[in-house]
């Protein structure tokens, strides 16, 4: 199901994404010393420039310790006039830095070249950590050992369209929540703010939303729930789930949507207590839910979460690894909501798409 799931994805994104003609691979930069994000490379001197990030839910990388920035073109503003689908000005970049094992492994950058074309690379490092170099468009696998079995391997492009063709902004990560100044103290990965950082507040000190925003200055945007345990749960899943599960990408029809958002149905209302079109395997089918409250053995997304195997694992790419911590948090937020399931009906399947 993971390679339908992508494959469908794809196909429905990437006359979006890439509605202007992709630029050439000769075109692109073949070095990441080129693309702008070093002033250095040789003594690691990010360009003043590029703005560091740092998401509140971070998304799972097996365990990869991540560096994001971004750069803004100079006299520009991020059209935040949509707050779940803000508007990036041609030129901006981004960069996502992978490290395992105290070494860099790969840098990715996104690039938006015009109005209707963004750009997905990713320059995989040397050796000697001196440079990163582009990598084919079809990704390098088995890059590095993570255990035993599992290798830790570079996305493809149409990986990375997988996940950032589905949401309303391709630009995931760096948006009102996961730059609220409101931080989650208990999400999973998160890793504290550092000096530079931007958030909300300094976004608006830089005057770079537009139109600004001090009403997220004053109240920065959280999820409402007053369970420590419920907000870090939903917000992991918004942040690592979102970007596929949200009510305005090719998989809306599903009616899961997890993607914490304005203009979006309440998550609980479709996750929780609602029969999906995925059944829990070894379990009596009127009993399987997305979220089945206090039983995570009845859970489609504590099973899907505890797998790795191609046709049932969550996410269906860009993972070899079961993010052991979310799954002690999210099986727990579920187990502390007290049985009530009924049996019930399994719903019409509205696509081929299975979830």
């Amino acid at each position: 199901m993971g390679q339908t799931l992508r494959r469908a994805i794809v196909a429905a994104t990437a006359a979006l994404i890439l509605a202007a003609p992709p630029r050439a691979a000769g075109e692109l930069p073949q070095k990441l010393s080129e693309t702008g994000l070093y002033l250095d490379i040789a003594s690691k001197t990010i360009d003043p420039w590029n703005l560091p990030f740092e998401p509140q839910y971070p998304l799972w990388s097996d365990g990869a310790t991540k560096n994001r920035w971004i750069r803004i073109p100079d006299g520009t503003t991020i059209d935040v006039s949509d707050p779940d689908a803000w508007v990036f000005p041609v030129g901006t970049r981004l960069w996502k830095e992978f490290v395992l094992h105290g070494r860099r492994v790969e840098t990715r950058m996104m690039w938006r070249t015009s109005d209707d074309a963004w750009v997905f690379v990713t320059y995989a490092w040397n050796a000697e950590q001196t440079e990163a170099t582009l990598v084919p468009e079809d990704g390098m696998t088995n890059v590095v050992p993570l255990t035993a079995e599992a290798k830790y391997s570079i996305p493809s492009r149409s990986d990375c369209l997988s996940c950032h063709g589905s949401s309303a902004s391709p630009v995931l990560g760096f948006n009102t929540l996961q730059l609220s100044d409101d931080r989650d103290p208990l999400a999973p990965h998160a890793q504290p703010l550092a000096p530079g950082d931007v958030t909300l507040r300094t976004l608006d000190t830089y005057r770079l939303l537009s139109p600004r925003r001090q009403d997220w200055v004053k109240k920065p945007p959280r999820i409402n729930t007053a369970d420590p345990i419920e907000r870090a749960s939903l917000g992991y899943l918004s942040g690592n789930c979102g970007h596929c599960h949200n009510s305005r990408g090719p998989l809306g029809p599903l009616g899961l949507a997890v993607a914490q958002a304005k203009t979006a149905p309440p998550v609980l209302a479709t996750l929780v207590d609602v029969p999906g079109n995925y059944v829990v395997p070894c379990i009596p089918d009127e009993r399987s839910r997305r979220v089945a409250p206090g039983r995570t053995d009845w859970s489609a997304v504590v099973y899907r979460m505890s797998s790795r195997r191609p046709l049932s694992q969550m996410p269906p790419v860009g993972t070899a690894l079961v993010d052991d911590e979310a799954l002690d948090l999210v099986a727990g937020w579920i187990s502390g909501m007290g049985a009530r399931v009924e049996p019930r009906p399994r719903p019409r399947v509205v696509t081929p798409l299975s979830h």
